[in-house]
């Protein structure tokens, strides 16, 4: 028999919770009132256009029975097709003023952290359902985990030796590349590709769930770094993921960076966290990934090293000398990575012919990367050089800038070493390297950096220069991962909406367009990002 006591308690215990659950109810209406809320929700009109639009102008599958089905495949064609691009473009430019919007609410600190992470599932979840925007590498690594699912090496062989449905939707250039990829991102492909056998839907929607783990790490981890190095948490959540850039490519684009910026950030943030063999094996994942993520590891040595000489004074000991404490930390860094790699390769029966394939990417030609662009201008019409051909003039350009990165990435790591800020600040400065003079640069390489950058605190004038860049980004490819770089008018329209943009972060009608604008409708460009609440 219950006692009257534990009733009672149980009726105290329910209204405590229907108390909770109406202060719940409260908080999500009071914010989507709120300026933060409604930018919310335009983000989230912009994402579910994107995805609709992206059946018509996306990067779709060249013969898709699904659409046919669903007599949809009018999309694809003439006005069908104008519209479908129309919707993803207005989705696009919905979902950078809503980021926009939401970060002059951050700069104030109107809006929380704990806001904003809800934004994050809001404006991932319509893009979950759309076909791969912006590029079509998403069937380039299902290919790749059929080859491997099917007995072949992807290290030795292309997709085109494992004919069928993956192998008619990867891009023409990548049919005969290996992978350039590690061991993790073909044990993803090949697991996949296992459970869906060759059905291109089902394995582009498994593709990015298994990104999402890396969306869930740079949430956790960027407020956690950006309180380890002086900036704004809810700053780097909103520049660093909720950017259009990183959601729109990387989500909607299905791009193992997602996974491997993830890692590389949570490393990083556990090393600070003076987890330094954890957060090595974390960026070791994030390596067998993608190899990007490896630049940050020689700079979490000098982390390891510094905590180190900290731990000894504390404890009254002489710390060891700098080399012998160099050789300790290195080598205990490298059997660390040794072994979580080399894992990761027997699981997946490979070897490290990868490294080979990263060669591959000298098969993209835009002007994002500085090797291009100066090959570019040497043989543009008006240069002395003229008659010179691209080709043999690029591969001059970028062994002058493969030099060059060679040259600044050890001097990078070498300037950097002092404090674990600054090795924090070495790894970004390196990836930005990186992605400048590397052969070739697309728009989501750019997520690399940024994310570490979000971690800083930045000024105002830091932020727009960011939005802006961001924006742009954004805007120069076509959303079937064609290349809009080479026409004049649409670079032109990508730089006047990045320079709105930027302006937007400051002031709510930077066109003017308003006959009498409010008082507060501008905020201080020379104030720092102003402190948040949690």
């Amino acid at each position: 028999m219950t006692s009257p006591l534990s009733a009672a308690d149980r009726q105290i215990g329910d209204s405590h919770d229907r108390a909770k659950d109406a202060g719940r109810l409260r908080a999500v209406a009071g914010f989507a009132r709120s300026e933060a809320g409604h930018a919310a929700i335009l983000g989230l009109v912009g994402a579910s256009m994107i995805t609709f639009g992206g059946f018509g102008s996306g990067s779709v599958r060249r013969e898709d029975p699904l659409l046919e089905a669903l007599h949809l495949s009018w999309l694809r064609f003439g006005h069908g097709l104008i519209l479908s691009t129309i919707l993803v473009w207005v989705g696009v430019l919905l979902m950078i003023a809503a980021w926009v919007r939401l970060g002059r609410c951050t700069l104030r600190g109107t809006t929380t952290l704990h806001e904003l992470r809800w934004v994050v599932p809001a404006w991932t979840a319509p893009l979950l359902l759309s076909v791969p925007m912006f590029s079509r590498d998403a069937y380039s690594y299902l290919a790749q985990g059929a080859l491997l699912r099917d007995g072949f090496d992807p290290y030795a062989v292309g997709p085109v030796v494992n004919p069928g449905i993956l192998l008619d939707n990867v891009s023409n250039v990548w049919t005969t590349t290996t992978a350039p990829y590690g061991p993790v991102s073909l044990l993803l492909g090949q697991g996949i590709t296992s459970i869906t056998g060759d059905n291109v839907i089902a394995g582009t929607m498994m593709l990015r769930l298994t990104m999402l783990p890396g969306l869930a790490l740079m949430v956790w981890a960027l407020p956690r770094l950006a309180r380890q190095l002086g900036g704004n948490p809810a700053i780097a959540l909103w520049l660093a993921v909720l950017n259009p850039l990183v959601l729109i490519h990387l989500i909607g684009g299905v791009h193992n960076e997602l996974l491997m910026v993830g890692l590389m950030v949570a490393g990083v943030t556990l090393a600070l966290d003076r987890k330094h063999a954890a957060g090595i094996a974390i960026v070791t994942l994030g390596v067998a990934v993608k190899a990007m993520a490896g630049i940050a590891l020689p700079f979490i040595v000098w982390i390891w090293m510094y905590h180190e000489r900290e731990k000894a004074k504390a404890e009254g000991r002489e710390p060891a000398a700098p080399f012998a404490l160099f050789a300790r930390t290195a080598g205990a860094g490298f059997a660390i990575f040794a072994a979580v790699f080399a894992v990761c390769s027997a699981v997946a029966g490979v070897g490290i012919g990868w490294l080979t394939a990263l060669q591959g990417s000298a098969k993209i030609i835009n002007w994002l990367s500085l090797p291009t662009m100066l090959a570019h201008f040497v043989t543009v019409g008006t240069s002395p050089f003229a008659d010179l051909r691209l080709a043999p003039v690029l591969e001059v350009t970028r062994m002058l800038c493969a030099i060059a990165l060679i040259a600044i990435l050890l001097t990078v790591w070498w300037r950097f070493r002092s404090t674990p800020r600054q090795a924090v600040l070495g790894i970004l400065v390196a990836l930005v390297a990186i992605v400048v003079l590397s052969p070739a640069a697309l728009p989501w390489y750019y997520s690399w950096p940024l994310a570490i950058a979000a971690g800083f605190a930045m000024s105002t004038t830091t932020l727009m220069i960011l939005v802006g860049l961001s924006t742009w980004l954004m805007l120069v490819f076509q959303p079937d991962g064609s290349i809009g770089l080479y026409t004049l008018v649409h670079v032109l329209l990508a730089t006047f909406a990045a320079v709105v943009a930027a302006k937007s972060l400051v002031t709510v009608d930077p066109l003017r367009l308003r006959s009498a604008p409010a008082v507060a409708d501008t905020w201080d460009t020379h104030q720092d990002a102003a402190p948040v609440r949690d």
